[in-house]
């Protein structure tokens, strides 16, 4: 009687580690400054890293993704809210530019769409989410 308990309480526990491990809300990463830019280095390998980055409006961002495969899937990012699909060739590093106007969330993709990430525009002078 006493091992079943605990069997599921330990069963119980390892659930929950996992659920909180796979959907847990992740923070985001804030875009460091050089001068008026804003700068954030993504890893493309598997996925996005980070894949939620913190900007401000009004100042222009340089994403700078590194591509660390070959698949297919990796192969492009899109902004679609943005109008680019920028090429990432394999085992480099790609800049992708642009300056948010307003606040609010730019997502992107890879050219499969099975890789996700955020960029969230904050108002001018705004905390950090992340």
């Amino acid at each position: 009687m006493v091992g079943n308990i605990a069997v599921i309480l330990v069963a119980l526990v390892v659930s929950v580690a996992i659920i909180w491990y796979f959907f847990a809300p992740r923070k985001a990463a804030q875009a460091s400054r050089e001068g008026a830019l804003q700068t954030a280095h993504i890893v493309v390998k598997g996925g996005y890293t980070p894949a939620e980055i913190d900007v401000e409006a009004g100042s222009p961002v340089r994403l700078q993704f590194d591509r660390q495969e070959d698949g297919e899937c990796s192969s492009h990012v899109i902004f679609s809210d943005l109008g680019i699909d920028q090429t990432l060739p394999p085992f480099k590093t790609t800049d992708v530019e642009f300056t948010p106007t307003k606040p609010g969330d730019l997502p992107y993709a890879c050219g499969m769409n099975m890789l996700h990430g955020m960029v969230h525009v904050l108002p001018k002078g705004a905390k950090s989410k992340g």
